[in-house]
């Protein structure tokens, strides 16, 4: 078994659990966009971004990739995690404000500005529709082509693929396709319709620089009632 600390929480996971496996497990959320039960991680969208160490020599890291280790101090809401998770939200609304899925990661983490040029684009380049088709379906009927501005997902040269049954696995993993949001004036990136914003309210000087982890949060219900 490996020991390590999350959020302060001295914690033990079994060997080759990823850091996104362990803080779930003791119930840290974090967000996830292009990581799937079932899938191999892929690291793609870093929105599961975490930091670990302490003082100058810490870093930012993809949960979902990488390992649980010996000593390791992990905080999952730090105010360098929340702002980077900002900043990624807002690129992925810069690709495509359309998608409810995006807009609703959006709403929940009080992104309300999109500050880069405005793409539409239909594919975000998350990568879940080509680990689907190849380790679920077995398929590999589609895949990566191109780098940098010219990366895309599709069949070499745009040939129909032998190998696509057309299962629609593809359609059914994408944040792009699942559901398109109704709100796609061009002059606005954000509709906000499904805020539900809530006070960070950690005052533990242990956590000052720490937005809220809890999920819904336990302290906000009692005030409420």
């Amino acid at each position: 078994m490996i020991t390590l600390k999350i959020n302060g929480l001295d914690v033990q996971v079994e060997e080759g659990t990823t850091l996104l496996e362990a803080a779930k497990f003791f119930g840290f959320p974090i967000p996830t966009l292009c990581h799937k039960d079932g899938l191999s991680p892929y690291g793609a969208c870093r929105l599961c971004v975490v930091e670990i160490g302490e003082g100058p020599q810490a870093k930012l890291v993809s949960s979902c990739t990488y390992p649980a280790e010996e000593g390791l101090k992990v905080r999952t809401a730090s105010e360098r995690v929340v702002k980077a998770r900002k900043m990624v939200i807002e690129l992925l609304l810069a690709s495509c404000p359309q998608s409810k899925i995006i807009q609703d990661l959006a709403s929940a983490h009080n992104v309300h500005q999109q500050r880069f040029k405005q793409e539409y684009e239909d594919c975000i380049l998350c990568g879940l529709c080509v680990r689907m088709c190849q380790e679920q379906m077995m398929a590999k009927a589609i895949g990566f082509r191109g780098r940098g501005e010219r990366r895309s997902i599709g069949t070499p040269f745009d040939i129909k693929s032998d190998e696509c049954r057309l299962c629609g696995g593809c359609m059914y993993i994408c944040p792009a396709c699942q559901l398109r949001c109704t709100y796609n004036e061009p002059e606005k990136a954000i509709c906000g319709a499904c805020a539900n914003l809530s006070p960070p309210c950690l005052d533990k000087e242990e956590f000052k620089d720490m937005m809220c982890y809890m999920e819904p949060c336990v302290a906000c219900e009692i005030k409420d009632e």
